[in-house]
């Protein structure tokens, strides 16, 4: 915590460098390291530390003050988070407006959650996945983790001051909280299913409530007021190995687990928390060596930003990383030093002169000017007309990009998503002037049958219902030309659940024919039940084409499992085993070794033309 403006306060260096233990792991995961794949548990550890150090700060302002308290204790928070908040929507609502329009869609619907701190029900409620891999990412999508910290911040007074007021035992509070810490964590674990998307769990504030009430109950037990007695050397020593080893506890999970790991969910993020009680209780320690070291000087100026650094990294990464871009250390540098003079500016521009009263001194300044009749000295100076006109054009831009007023840009089907048009019958030129007719009979898919006269046919494509995710989205533009007249529904990050959702629609529209080709899994996993259900729920099918998938996440051979087994049991299904075709063709693929390049979407078109083309496997 940055040294407290009020004096009566403790200032510990230590606790800021445990912040900056957790904001660098956050950073290391947003940019991508493969080492840090557990730095996105950097949030558990503000979120105890943040539990710890507010639940401190309320006991001793109820027992001062009680409920009377609570008015300052939210005037101080929203001081400390709010302006800088509002800068950062400022300029990333500005920066897309001018720069970026392909962002404004996403941001029109982020900002009022960002705003009001409801950002992770949000999420939640709209299917919007924190671990999207593909497709361009929110630039707000790290606020949900603000959120729950302000939706703790307005409830848990509340409920402090009762339990203050009928327990004086601190024990009994510290296994209060404990009960309570332990039925989010357990509520978190049976929540979880392995192979899909864990936002639901990782997002909410209910399952995430253990985190905040382990700190609680460690402040409960070890107040940062209480007085230590003096240790012995022998002491010393045992407190720094523990500390030592709950900071490497901390690490290794930083480095040896992932956010589809099912450790993770079902107890790494309880022992995350209690690693890290761990660690704040021996730093609280004025003994503790490790405190010390923790709270050296670079550690302890990122731990004093880790706020801005937090609040900047993720629009940083976001809005200079190009989208399908390959990694690059340089750019990964250069995304560093625009975290750290982003953060450093706000720290010295916004959060401190917040913090020690810059605006009440400049309110209670121009009332008392006012009063005075004063009239030109409420005229500001060269820098304050600066500073209005740098907002007030920012807050215009802002508003013409919010509002609508300049539209979001359209983002590439190829890039994003694929709904191609709905079935339609298509005027097939003659081939020659005075050419022959081609044969009678139904042309194979992919073909149109030539004709000596323009004549209105039936487009081969016709009947045939294509639906799938970011891969198909890079075959949609050769399936539409190879399949005229078919229906493609491809979206990136579409999974099963919001194809199951879109039925009725698909329904209504009339966009379900007798011929499916079905290619999902690519973000995340779905049991057989689930695929059965979404087949009978689009009808019967002449031909089902199933396609499995290739990917580098957990979920991948349990997909294609599922895919397997549904396509030798479903009636007139065939399978592409694209998992199995594409293993010796990585010219095929982009730099992630999933998505497929121009030669590769083609290629993987040809396949789904030739086994609609294919008898399918009977039940």
């Amino acid at each position: 915590m940055p040294r407290p403006v009020e004096g009566s306060a403790s200032y510990n260096a230590g606790l800021d460098g445990i912040r900056a233990v957790a904001v660098l792991g956050v950073i290391a995961y947003h940019l991508d390291f493969g080492w840090a794949a557990g730095g996105l548990l950097g949030v558990g550890v503000f979120f105890v530390l943040s539990g710890y150090l507010i639940t401190d700060l309320l006991v001793a302002a109820i027992h001062s003050r009680g409920v009377h308290s609570f008015g300052q204790f939210w005037l101080r928070r929203a001081r400390r988070l709010l302006p800088a908040l509002f800068v950062m929507l400022l300029v990333v609502v500005a920066w897309a407006t001018l720069l970026d329009r392909s962002q404004l869609p996403t941001l029109r619907s982020d900002v009022l959650p960002a705003i009001f701190y409801f950002s992770n029900w949000w999420y939640i409620f709209h299917h919007v996945s924190y671990f999207a891999q593909y497709g361009p990412p929110s630039p707000l999508g790290h606020l949900w983790s603000l959120a729950i910290e302000e939706q703790f911040y307005l409830v848990w007074p509340f409920l402090l001051l009762l339990a203050l007021r009928w327990v004086r035992d601190r024990r009994v509070l510290v296994a209060g909280a404990l009960v309570l810490a332990a039925g989010s964590a357990i509520e978190m674990a049976l929540l979880f299913v392995p192979y899909t998307d864990p936002t639901r769990i990782y997002d909410g504030t209910d399952t995430r409530a253990f985190e905040l009430l382990i700190g609680a109950a460690l402040a409960f037990a070890l107040p940062r007021g209480r007085r230590f007695a003096p240790l012995t050397a022998r002491g010393r020593t045992v407190l720094d190995v523990i500390g030592g080893a709950a900071l490497a506890g901390v690490i290794v999970l930083y480095l040896d687990t992932g956010q589809y790991d099912a450790f993770v969910y079902q107890g790494g993020m309880v022992l995350l928390s209690a690693l890290t009680a761990v660690l704040i209780a021996v730093c609280v320690h004025p003994e503790a060596r490790i405190g010390r070291a923790l709270g050296v000087g670079p550690l302890r100026w990122i731990g004093e930003r880790s706020y801005g650094m937090y609040l900047w990294s993720v629009p940083i990464i976001v809005l200079t990383t190009p989208q399908g871009a390959r990694p690059s250390l340089a750019r990964d540098a250069l995304q560093v030093v625009g975290i750290l003079v982003a953060s450093t500016l706000s720290w010295n521009l916004v959060e401190q002169p917040v913090r020690h009263g810059a605006i009440g001194r400049l309110w209670n300044g121009a009332r008392a000017q006012w009063r005075r009749r004063e009239w030109g000295k409420l005229v500001p100076g060269a820098q304050g007309w600066a500073v209005i006109g740098v907002t007030l054009t920012g807050a215009l831009v802002c508003s013409l990009g919010l509002s609508g007023v300049i539209r979001g840009s359209v983002v590439p089907a190829e890039a994003t998503t694929s709904i191609l048009p709905p079935r339609h019958h298509v005027d097939v030129p003659p081939t020659t002037p005075g050419g022959s007719s081609s044969g009678g009979g139904a042309a194979p898919h992919g073909t149109v049958p030539a004709s000596t006269t323009t004549t209105t046919t039936v487009p081969p494509g016709e009947g045939v219902t294509v639906i799938g995710d970011s891969i198909m989205v890079d075959a949609a533009p050769y399936l539409h030309q190879m399949l005229p007249g078919a229906v493609i529904d491809a979206q990136i990050g579409q999974q099963l659940y919001q194809v199951q959702a879109e039925v009725p629609q698909l329904r209504s529209q009339g966009d379900i024919g007798d011929e499916l080709v079905l290619e999902l899994g690519t973000n995340g996993y779905f049991s057989v039940t689930q695929l059965e259900a979404l087949l009978r729920s689009l009808g019967p099918m002449r031909k089902v084409v199933l396609v499995n998938t290739r990917e580098t996440r957990p979920w991948e051979q349990a997909v294609n499992q599922t895919i397997s087994s549904v396509a030798h049991s479903y009636p007139n299904t065939t399978m592409v085993d694209w998992y199995a075709i594409s293993a010796n063709t990585p010219q095929y693929f982009e730099p992630d070794g999933v998505h497929l390049d121009p030669d590769g979407a083609r290629y993987y078109a040809s396949l789904l033309v030739k086994a609609l083309g294919d008898t399918p496997s009977a039940s």
